[in-house]
């Protein structure tokens, strides 16, 4: 049931949204996948950066169109992102997957931590 074609347009539309929102529905998507349907995580991984490009697009685009992006700032962090995700995709292949588990969930534990201790800075 749980990867019924309704079921499946549902959980996409929410996480959409929330990728959309920024609050990371790629990483709800990767727990959607390997937790509830039982996918296994390199499937889910790739998965997740599929559904990743469009939500970015659009989100991309109707950020620029609201004035919020600087690409002076944003550029050398996208040559970054690059660099490091074609980087570390060649060494995951090296590395055991346990340790790659570990630490993934370590990093959902410090964003986590992050998000509910976060306050913004107002201005003044």
């Amino acid at each position: 049931m749980l990867e019924s074609f309704p079921v499946v347009i549902i959980i996409g539309t929410v996480l959409g949204f929330l990728a959309g929102l920024g609050v990371g529905g790629g990483t709800l998507l990767i727990l959607w996948l390997t937790l509830v349907i039982n996918t296994d995580q390199s499937i889910a991984r790739s998965i997740n950066l599929l559904f990743f490009i469009p939500c970015a697009i659009v989100s991309s685009v109707f950020r620029w169109k609201q004035g919020a992006l600087d690409f002076k700032r944003i550029l050398p962090a996208i040559f970054a992102g690059c660099i490091g995700a074609a980087i570390f995709s060649l060494i995951s292949k090296q590395l055991d997957i346990s340790l790659l588990k570990k630490l993934f969930g370590f990093l959902l534990l410090i964003t986590g931590t992050r998000e509910l201790l976060y306050r913004s800075k107002r201005k003044k």
